[in-house]
Formats: structure tokens, C-alpha cells, sequence
């Protein structure tokens, strides 16, 4: 029960929260949501679609979202670090402007009712959640029951859970802490999740990768090389000597070969003398 083989889900939650305590250690978290009609009509702070993403306002929201990341850890596994970093950095930039852009065409429609964006990567959380829903299979299933104890004839009636259960319980607890506006970026983000899965979105966004070196395979490639060369190194010393040894011994035989009869019968008689 660790991160092993998820640095870069690591490396997410240990920012979510560096950055969440240092925004209000600092005082900056009105920094970090957006309110549509002052900061995006009024002042046009477009910045603030980069930043809203960066950390969460309190810390109920920082505590259930690095728990739901974590128990979404083995997406990682599965895809590779590499292929987790890409598929965060897209879905970064398309979840920093679409719940924005919705909010600005239902803020109009319901009184201004959606008109808060609250701060915080709940649309990413939901569309890393979206693959973990879509990949990972559940492993038992258990009952809750609300009817008579058996024996009875009356049919079965409850609720039905899987060991995913209490992950969607912990994410969707999330989502309802600052709704309407935390409940549309989950709604969001999980659509996002799918289009990237099934291929929805342009090409080139799906099949975009991050430079090795960002998440270390490069050095990783390159120690595999060293160790490849060192062992062809070591293979080619070892027949080097193998041939010194054996060379004395061939040059040898091949100068007794090349003796004549009568060197050979000289040779016998000086032995016997």
C-alpha cells in the first residue's frame, strides 16, 4: 500500500497539498476560484483558467482528494508513467477552459445560479477516475439487505456494492463540496476521461506523448545501454583470453607437425640415451 510505480501520481499529490497549505499559509487562495462575472467579464483575468487547477481553498477538499488519487494510483500502473503524464497535462488544458466556458453559457440560463468555479483539480480527479472505472474490473460484490432476514419468500431487496464502492463514495464526496460548481468540473472531467479514452478527442491529443527524460525513462535507457555495452566488453575480454591460452598450445602442435621423420627419430634416441 504505497505509491511504488506511481511517481508521477506521488509527485501530484504531494504538490496538491504543498501548494494547497503554502495558498493559505501565504493568504492567496482567493487567487485560486473563479467568479465569472468579475474575474472573467468585469477584470479579465483569463489567468485565473490556468491557476484554479493549482490547489484547493480547504482542507476537507485537499484530504478527499488526496485520498481518491491515491486509490487511483494503478491507472498509472497500468499505462506507464510516461503515458499518465501526458494523459494529466491534456486533460490540465482542456478541463482549465471547458467548466468555465459551460458555467458562462448556464450562468445566463439559470439567474445566475452557476456562476462559481471553485478551486481545485476535481475535473482531472474525475477523469483519471473515468479510466479507473473503465480498466480496472471489481473483484467480489456484497449485499446490503433492507428486507425480512431469511428464511422468507419474499424476493431479495437491497443495495448491491462492489470493493470499488467506497473509492466512488470517497470521489463523489468531492464533487458535492462545492457544488453546483465542484459537482459540473466532475461532471466535466469524467467526460473528458471518456472522449480521451474512446478516442473522441483530435488524434494528436490522444496520442501525444511527454519527452522520456520528464519522467526518467531516458536515464533509466541509458543505464540499460552502459550495462549492455559492459557486458559485451566483459564477453569480448573473456574470449581474448580464452584465445591467448589456447594460442600457445595450437602454435605448438602445429611446429611439432611441421617436424620431419628424421628430427622425430633424433629426438626418440636422445630420450633413450
Amino acid at each position: 500500500m504505497s505509491f511504488t510505480n506511481a511517481p508521477v501520481t506521488r509527485l501530484t499529490v504531494v504538490g496538491l497539498v504543498a501548494g494547497s497549505i503554502l495558498a493559505s499559509i501565504l493568504d492567496l487562495k482567493h487567487y485560486f476560484y473563479i467568479l465569472i462575472d468579475v474575474h472573467i467579464w468585469r477584470y479579465r483575468q483569463f489567468w485565473r483558467l490556468l491557476a484554479y487547477q493549482l490547489c484547493y481553498a480547504n482542507s476537507t477538499e485537499v484530504l478527499f482528494a488526496a485520498m481518491t488519487l491515491y486509490n487511483l494510483r494503478i491507472v498509472e500502473r497500468m499505462w506507464g508513467s510516461r503515458k499518465f503524464a501526458s494523459f494529466l497535462i491534456v486533460t490540465f488544458l482542456l478541463t482549465a477552459t471547458l467548466p468555465p466556458l459551460v458555467i458562462m453559457v448556464l450562468r445566463p440560463l439559470t439567474a445566475g445560479w452557476f456562476n462559481y468555479m471553485p478551486a481545485g483539480p476535481t475535473p482531472i480527479v474525475y477523469a483519471i477516475l473515468a479510466q479507473y472505472h473503465a480498466m480496472v474490473p471489481h473483484m467480489y460484490k456484497y449485499r446490503i439487505a433492507t428486507s425480512e432476514a431469511p428464511p422468507t419468500n419474499s424476493p431479495f431487496v437491497g443495495l448491491t456494492f462492489s470493493d470499488k464502492s467506497y473509492r466512488y463514495a470517497v470521489a463523489i464526496h468531492l464533487a458535492l463540496l462545492q457544488w453546483p460548481g465542484s459537482l459540473l468540473g466532475a461532471a466535466i472531467g469524467w467526460v473528458v476521461g471518456y472522449s480521451w479514452r474512446e478516442g473522441l478527442l483530435p488524434v494528436a491529443l490522444v496520442r501525444w506523448r511527454v519527452p522520456g527524460w520528464v519522467v526518467g525513462l531516458s536515464t533509466h535507457r541509458r543505464s540499460a545501454e552502459f550495462e549492455g555495452l559492459r557486458r559485451r566488453l566483459e564477453g569480448e575480454d573473456s574470449a581474448s583470453a580464452t584465445g591467448a591460452q589456447t594460442a600457445p598450445s595450437t602454435g605448438e602442435g602445429q611446429a611439432e607437425r611441421r617436424r620431419t621423420m628424421g628430427q622425430q627419430i633424433y629426438d626418440q634416441v636422445r630420450e633413450v640415451l
